[in-house]
């Protein structure tokens, strides 16, 4: 079964029991944060999203957030996230089709794009990038993900990781060889064995269908930086507890005071219910923002964005 079907509820919410309901409604607001870390000198991690206007004729796709880990040595891991997060984004919303198709499209542009620019570059040679990306349209998320950053839901409280992990120590895992406290401290636990750039073909995993979500639920984005350092329970209590621009700051600092040993990314969206006085009859997909944002952070400072 995959990870998005673990968390639907075991009982419907339609009046007619055939299938979970979605909310076109919602809406969703968040913000994303980079921090460089308090051990390396450059940051090689990438966060973008876009929320359209509803007069945005990308509107009708809906928002799309990502994070991407870059690796590579130099400048490299960070040219190829920045690459790939450009590249997404841009491809995505000119894509056309459904959205797991506009996804299949993007990430292999971005591949293409980080393989071509390592070409010409020898100084690039052999970057790669993570990237873990969600879209939300129509009362539904939709993730698509390569690499070893994450992404969660919270639900009432309980964070739930809707990505897995395309590591070592994960298949070791998954064959039996390794627990998952084993895994932790394993010497190999950040070897990825899948990124963009590193493969003429990339491979990432797209889910075939929505998940619905509900007012009230949280959507959260990490590099390995966090999610590494920082323990599930603590992501869901401070999220839980603080709006998305503080909850980032929050998780960042914690990612620090734990080592901050790598770059530290975060991105958390809250999905709300429209304000009263709107229509039930009125289709908002998402909320009024500003358009794409990339954050890269540089030597002790971190930018990020809310909306």
């Amino acid at each position: 079964m995959s990870v998005f079907k673990r968390i639907l509820p075991a009982r419907n919410d339609s009046p007619d029991g055939a299938r979970p309901m979605f909310h076109p409604e919602l809406l969703v607001h968040g913000a994303m944060l980079s921090d460089v870390g308090l051990v390396r000198d450059h940051n090689e991690d990438v966060v973008a999203y876009t929320i359209p206007r509803p007069e945005d004729s990308r509107a009708i796709r809906g928002m799309i957030a990502l994070v991407a880990d870059g690796m590579g040595g130099h400048a490299a891991g960070e040219v190829a996230s920045a690459l790939a997060a450009e590249t997404i984004v841009e491809v995505f919303y000119r894509t056309a089709g459904s959205v797991q198709q506009a996804l299949a499209a993007a990430f292999a542009a971005a591949n293409q794009a980080i393989r071509a620019y390592s070409a010409d570059d020898p100084g690039c040679r052999g970057m790669g990038t993570t990237c873990t990306a969600f879209s939300v349209c129509r009362g539904g998320v939709i993730l698509a993900h390569i690499g070893d950053s994450r992404g969660y839901l919270l639900r009432n409280g309980t964070l739930h990781r809707l990505s897995r992990d395309h590591s070592l120590v994960a298949r070791m895992c998954d064959d039996g060889l390794l627990s998952a406290e084993e895994a932790a401290v394993h010497p190999d636990r950040n070897v990825i064995v899948k990124a963009l750039g590193t493969e003429a073909r990339c491979q990432p995993d797209i889910w075939p269908e929505p998940c619905p979500l509900r007012a009230g639920d949280a959507l959260v984005l990490c590099s390995d930086g966090l999610s590494d350092l920082v323990d599930d329970g603590t992501i869901a209590a401070i999220v839980s507890a603080q709006a998305p621009a503080e909850a980032c700051a929050a998780l960042c600092n914690a990612a620090l005071a734990a080592g901050g040993h790598d770059n530290v990314s975060v991105g958390v969206f809250a999905v709300t219910a429209p304000p009263a006085n709107v229509s039930d009859d009125v289709t908002r997909p998402v909320r009024t923002t500003r358009p794409v944002r990339i954050a890269m952070s540089k030597p002790s400072t971190a930018r990020g964005g809310e909306s």
